[in-house]
């Protein structure tokens, strides 16, 4: 599967995956986020998934606003790694 696939890449440095940690979850969110996106692309009229879409992107902002503020320096790493723009500070 992609999702494992993809976590296994950003995680390999890790020998226990920690799936509750903040950088697992952004990981999470972002693959559902790519996997709703493409849904809607073929799907325009699926509110519910838009609906779905809009409340992960709102926790991705809020964990990786926590992110920024406790470890700017993997925030950045993982920004990086995820290829997700930065947005405007607040």
């Amino acid at each position: 599967m992609v999702k494992n696939s993809f976590i296994s890449v950003i995680f390999q440095e890790k020998k226990k995956e920690n799936r509750g940690s903040v950088e697992f979850q952004i990981v999470s969110f972002t693959n559902k986020i790519r996997r709703l996106t493409s849904h809607l692309e073929l799907h325009k009229k699926d509110y519910l998934s838009q609906r779905g879409l809009r409340k992960i992107l709102g926790k991705r902002q809020r964990l990786l606003s926590y992110l920024s503020k406790t470890n700017k320096i993997r925030y950045k790493e993982l920004i990086g790694e995820l290829d997700i723009r930065e947005s405007k500070n607040r």
